[in-house]
């Protein structure tokens, strides 16, 4: 958290106060949907190749790299810059509600989970993860802002 404290436009999640104390197993960020990345507008050029998966097992053919609900392109061109320097990283989950086996299913939104996957990203995190990859999340990061 203290690595990106001072990035405009990268909010990391952290204990809302001191009466919590999270275990942190999921690493998570939310961009500012005014945050430009380098290369953002190439971000939903390629589509994906083969199965692409959903929940229950769930799969389908990609024909097309947008859906209807989609992380924002910010979002996107991130994920592809680490993936690029190798390290995994993936959209916060998509709203169980809008994923195709509930779609007949009742939920109870308020938008929030919505706006969570349009802006938020999971980034690498457990006991594999060294300090020295931390820095370098940290810069590939950094470097992906377009200034």
């Amino acid at each position: 958290m203290e690595l990106l404290k001072d990035v405009e436009g990268v909010i990391v999640h952290d204990n809302p106060n001191a009466d919590f104390d999270s275990n942190f197993w999921l690493t998570t960020i939310v961009l500012d949907e005014h945050l430009h990345i380098k290369g953002q507008s190439q971000a939903y050029a390629e589509t994906v190749e083969g199965a692409v998966g959903g929940a229950a097992g769930y799969v389908h053919a990609a024909d097309n790299a947008h859906t209807d609900s989609e992380p924002n392109a910010n979002v996107e061109a991130l994920r592809l810059a680490l993936d690029k320097e190798g390290i995994e990283a993936r959209p916060l989950w998509k709203p169980m509600h809008l994923q195709p086996v509930f779609a007949n299913s009742p939920a109870y939104v308020n938008g929030v989970s919505e706006a969570l996957f349009h802006r938020g990203l999971c980034l690498p995190s457990g006991p594999c993860v060294s300090e020295n990859d931390v820095q370098r999340i940290v810069e590939v990061i950094k470097e992906s802002i377009d200034k």
